[in-house]
């Protein structure tokens, strides 16, 4: 059962972690977003042509308000924009937001060749010495 208490510790979690993703490099609120699986979900349905909310929405066993919280993550985070067109809301795909991604995963892929390198090259010479 939530006490005020319990209610108050979620509320102040919430704002403390809305405002550590506003302190957060962009590159961190796109990882964010792409870690949810709903989220990749729509991301690939846009790569093959914009869409309104209910088409997003209806491969998805959910509430239309939970789903639009995915929708505005992924709009926060750049990943998708949106434009209302009379009463419907058409989101497409921005993937100039995913070259941050991308950048960064092509860094960390190169730091980790370099480092597996030098392992290898180490442990030869340390094969070589034993022989």
């Amino acid at each position: 059962m939530l006490t005020c208490d319990k209610i108050a510790l979620m509320n102040r979690r919430g704002a403390s972690e809305r405002a550590a993703s506003l302190d957060a490099p962009p590159v961190d609120s796109v990882f964010r977003a792409l870690a949810d699986p709903t989220r990749r979900r729509v991301l690939e349905r846009l790569c093959r042509s914009p869409g309104s909310v209910s088409e997003l929405a209806a491969p998805f066993a959910m509430a239309l308000p939970s789903f639009l919280d995915h929708l505005r993550i992924l709009e926060g985070c750049g990943l998708v924009r949106s434009r209302k067109i009379g009463r419907v809301r058409i989101y497409r795909l921005v993937p100039r937001r995913l070259r941050l991604a991308e950048t960064w995963l092509a860094r960390q892929r190169s730091l980790w060749e370099r480092r597996l390198d030098q392992l290898d090259d180490y442990l030869m010479a340390l094969k070589e010495k034993r022989t």
